[in-house]
């Protein structure tokens, strides 16, 4: 089978291993079984332990389904990419100004 080329940074990689490691933890503190969580999430075994790895390759839709599995934790996926302030200065730059219309010849 061929695998999958992905152009992922270290440093992104490694966000990806922590995002992983805290959704392991987050399940080991409720006392979840991996079973429970990957059932509760529509997902096999395998599928839990590839995001619980922090796999690029698992799709960010597993990783929602985990975290509401572990009782809505899914509702912080709304922080990501909350404050875009740089995306906010580009989008200030490319914000048309209003042209001052012609003076009137009298």
């Amino acid at each position: 089978m061929k695998k999958s080329a992905y152009n992922i940074l270290p440093v992104t990689e490694d966000i990806l291993k922590t995002m992983g490691e805290q959704i392991k933890l987050a399940r080991l503190r409720r006392n979840l079984s991996a079973e429970l969580v990957a059932e509760r999430a529509g997902i096999s075994r395998a599928t839990l332990w590839k995001v619980e790895s922090g796999n690029p390759a698992c799709a960010m839709g597993f990783y929602a389904a985990v975290l509401h599995a572990l009782n809505n934790m899914d509702k912080d996926l709304l922080l990501v990419a909350k404050d875009d302030e740089m995306g906010r200065k580009l989008q200030d730059l490319d914000l048309i100004t209003r042209k001052r219309a012609p003076r009137r010849n009298k």
